[in-house]
């Protein structure tokens, strides 16, 4: 064997070692398992009558008045899941953003350690000019290392 041949067998072996290697490391590391159809799209609650335990521990959870006045300040808290999602270190949140309607209102990230509960509050003032039909929509995403991006609504009515 030359050693032209034997450079390129020593460096493909190592390369296929150190992967199997990480793989290996993966799995005795981070034990769930992963559902990669709930990274395709961004998931949300299909049926909010009769939600799987997945939704309710995934899809944010806004809690904000019914009803506020424009260009007066309130607060709007945002958590994961209805039954709150505990972060460990194999399985946690990364951020927890807020919008209203399309425009960014806040966001809240996360390290990827830690036993955190993953709940935000954000204070917010909606200008009269935001809410031309007397109501406006609060959107929450959360992702998730394991069960992806999370999406949930609010409708508040404006005055």
């Amino acid at each position: 064997m030359n050693r032209r041949m034997f450079l390129k067998t020593a460096m493909a072996s190592s390369f296929a070692a150190g992967f199997a290697g990480t793989v290996v490391a993966a799995e005795r590391y981070f034990p769930d398992q992963v559902d990669m159809k709930l990274f395709d799209t961004i998931n949300r609650v299909k049926n909010p009558a009769q939600k799987t335990a997945l939704e309710k521990s995934h899809a944010p959870f806004i809690t904000a008045p019914a009803s506020v006045k424009a260009g007066e300040p309130f607060t709007v808290e945002v958590s994961v899941g209805e039954v709150l999602h505990v972060m460990m270190p194999a399985h946690w949140i990364g951020f927890i953003e807020l919008s209203l309607g399309n425009e960014p209102a806040g966001r809240a990230d996360f390290q990827p350690r830690g036993y955190l509960k993953p709940k935000v509050a954000f204070t917010m003032v909606v200008p009269k000019e935001a809410a031309p039909g007397g109501k406006v929509t609060l959107v929450a995403k959360q992702q998730c290392n394991l069960h992806g991006l999370w999406e949930g609504t609010l409708d508040i009515a404006v005055t």
